[in-house]
């Protein structure tokens, strides 16, 4: 009996198996798809991927995989893409309702970046894995400052720094994120606490330790590029090519992970002393999505009472990004939705890969840094999460269904033909269909 012969053949026998996981958890088939599998540069031509519940159970060309009579049968038809779910590495969502804009999009991934209500950072996951609530899987990063602030939790002594990782620890979180004004002392006490406790740090730029400085002492991700701008710059866009390339390749041998959330920079300029830019955002039709309080906060943009012009800094920012992924550094895709005026939740993911692509990168590199290497990430630092980011079988199967290849454009991706996220599938009718009846209730409350 031949390899393929063997695989079939232990295929069978668990789906055979009764009364165990394989009957208990549904079966679906993408049937004849243009598979798109992130694992390198590549698509293969006319697959079928079997799912079982939330994982992938088997990927081969349409003639060799059998698929069991009660899978569920979503048809590519031979000419849909199907890649991993995006990621979208920086957000700040505050409402379950929100959760469904990142699905409607294709994101099935996010990295909560601080301030989340204890409700959503504590039943929010069994809440989306059960399907109750329609959303990505969500990892949570605990936010803590050196000083007071709106929203944040700060500590005054490296002693509290030590404190405040055990109660991020105790409260479910999986990563601290540093704010810019934790001293060195307690910058060196979260890294090594975080160490103890399993919770890597990542954020900002601290501004007492510096960057890359801060990387060789344990932070394992920077979550904007302007950060380099405000300490490894000195807040001066640099005029000699040798310093960018020390500070490029220093953060290339920290090992470190850079999202350079290039979508939240670019909103913010264009906003920048422009309070027109600000209605322009509130007569966007997909504001409609989002809850009546929230468009009042953007309707209160702090960036429109600036002065000057930061668009050379976003110039800059976009060169230094194309020269990090040149080197190797590897990206995440981030947003800083929905906090930031014009971040929508889960649609400004496309911003951001556009972002991406307009600096310089490859259409494969920007979906790398929204799928595989977010899935990379998380393995090497929440190691216990199921691996995703990846089409194979044993990876979490957070799948995008879409209709020309996003390898030779992103474009697609916008208006995906379906999604399956927590382990269902849902149509692009079905998510306009849910999209519709949150923009219902939300107009019941305007009226």
């Amino acid at each position: 009996m031949g390899r393929r012969q063997v695989a079939l053949a232990a295929l069978t026998a668990i789906l055979s198996i009764q009364g165990g996981l394989a009957q208990e958890s549904p079966l679906t088939a993408f049937v004849d798809v243009q598979l798109v599998p992130m694992d390198r540069e590549r698509v293969l031509a006319h697959q079928t991927v079997l799912v079982r519940g939330n994982t992938v159970l088997a990927v081969d060309g349409v003639e060799h995989l059998k698929i069991p009579a009660q899978a569920a049968r979503v048809a590519g038809h031979g000419t849909a893409y199907l890649l991993p779910g995006l990621a979208d590495m920086h957000t700040h969502v505050m409402r379950t309702e929100d959760l469904l804009l990142y699905t409607a999009n294709g994101v099935t991934t996010i990295l909560h970046m601080g301030g989340a209500p204890a409700d959503l950072v504590d039943h929010v996951q069994e809440s989306i894995d059960a399907g109750e609530t329609v959303g990505p899987q969500i990892f949570f990063a605990f936010m803590i400052d050196g000083s007071p602030a709106l929203s944040r939790f700060y500590v005054r002594t490296p002693e509290q720094a030590r404190a405040a990782v055990q109660l991020a620890k105790a409260n479910g979180y999986v990563f601290m994120k540093v704010y810019n004004n934790v001293t060195a002392e307690e910058f060196a006490a979260i890294v090594e606490e975080g160490r103890r406790q399993g919770l890597p740090v990542i954020g900002h730029g601290v501004r007492s330790v510096g960057l890359p400085a801060g990387l060789f002492q344990g932070q394992v991700m920077v979550a904007h590029a302007e950060e380099f701008y405000y300490t490894a710059f000195g807040r001066h866009i640099p005029n000699d090519a040798a310093i960018v390339n020390q500070v490029v390749e220093e953060t290339f041998r920290s090992g470190a992970y850079v999202t350079p959330n290039l979508s939240t920079f670019s909103t913010i300029a264009r906003q920048w002393g422009r309070p027109q830019v600000i209605r322009e955002f509130m007569q966007d039709a997909r504001i409609r999505y989002m809850s009546p309080d929230e468009r009042v906060d953007w309707s209160d943009s702090d960036y429109v009472h600036n002065e000057g012009n930061i668009a050379p800094i976003l110039d800059f920012l976009a060169s230094f990004t194309k020269a990090l992924a040149a080197r190797g550094v590897p990206l995440l895709t981030g947003t800083d939705s929905p906090v930031i005026p014009g971040m929508l939740p889960g649609y400004s993911i496309h911003e951001d890969l556009q972002r991406l692509t307009a600096a310089g990168l490859t259409p494969f590199q920007a979906l790398s840094a929204a799928t595989r290497v977010p899935g990379e990430f998380i393995a090497k630092f929440v190691p216990r999460a199921l691996p995703f980011g990846q089409i194979k079988p044993g990876m979490r199967a957070d799948l995008v269904l879409v209709s020309a290849n996003p390898l030779v454009s992103l474009e697609s991706l916008r208006e995906p033909l379906g999604v399956m996220s927590a382990g269902r599938w849902r149509t692009r009718q079905q998510l306009d269909a849910l999209l519709a009846q949150q923009q219902a209730r939300y107009q019941q409350v305007l009226q």
